[in-house]
């Protein structure tokens, strides 16, 4: 049987993550707040950032970085695309 959360993104109830997506408080958040498709949603986000702005998950400023970018994504005011991202759906 699936969990359900309150979605803070999709702002309705929805099915939750399985399992803490993120060591930490953070991942803690997310767990509580957030749902599978909200999550899904930053995954992409997330792979858009590190292709564009050519992030490493590995050095310690990558990684602080997509984590500020997280925390605005799922629980501020949303992470921005690069100016110069072009949406590779759209032709």
């Amino acid at each position: 049987m699936s969990r359900s959360v309150f979605c803070v993104v999709l702002q309705q109830e929805a099915p939750g993550l399985d399992r803490v997506p993120y060591p930490g408080e953070l991942g803690q958040r997310v767990f509580a707040n957030v749902s599978k498709e909200a999550w899904a949603r930053w995954v992409g986000h997330q792979t858009m950032l590190i292709n564009e702005y050519r992030l490493s998950p590995v050095r310690p400023q990558d990684r602080a970085r997509l984590e500020g970018e997280m925390e605005r994504f799922l629980f501020g005011s949303g992470s921005a695309k690069p100016d110069a991202y072009k949406d590779p759906t759209q032709g």
